[in-house]
């Protein structure tokens, strides 16, 4: 079996870990791009923290496991931040270069690094509305330039058999 067959099937192995992505996505003092500034806009509470996440805007690896896609060279980035006290956070990522990418924002209200419906808030570039399942890739395709590129997410929350912004 050749080595580019076993490295996806060793990655998905290899248990995921909450900072793969974070030293290429977090940006430097100054930073002039390429980068996405996030603003983020309707947060329900000021509990638990704030994860931006890149991929790249394919139908194959838009949310796929972080791991395989380090592991094949492919464009995946995250931020995780503490929500902040007060006033719209502004979360700043770094990316390989100017492109098309797909981009998530979770509001982690218990801090457990994963997405909870019944508690967490979710959003993503281009604000599509969402449904039980997860948005086409194309729906939030966002294109980045050479400097710094300002996105706003809306996050969304459940409301009572859906999920959507509070307001």
């Amino acid at each position: 079996m050749s080595l580019s067959l076993l490295l996806p099937l060793a990655a998905a192995l290899i248990p995921s870990t909450p900072d793969l992505g974070k030293a290429e996505g977090q940006c430097r003092a100054g930073e002039r791009g390429p980068a996405f500034e996030v603003e983020v806009v309707g947060l329900k509470d000021r509990v638990g923290k704030l994860k931006l996440e890149v991929y790249p805007a394919n139908d194959k690896d838009f949310l796929a496991d972080d791991n395989v896609l380090v592991s094949a060279g492919k464009t995946f980035r995250r931020v995780e931040v503490p929500v902040p006290a007060t006033g719209n956070p502004k979360l700043c990522v770094r990316l390989p270069g100017p492109g098309t990418f797909a981009v998530t924002l979770l509001h982690d209200r218990d801090s457990d690094r994963k997405f909870n419906w019944r508690i967490d808030g979710i959003g993503f570039s281009q604000n599509p509305r969402l449904g039980w399942g997860k948005p086409s890739v194309r729906s939030v395709s966002t294109v980045a330039g050479s400097g710094m590129t300002s996105l706003r997410i809306v996050l969304n929350y459940r409301h009572g058999l859906g999920v959507a912004p509070l307001n």
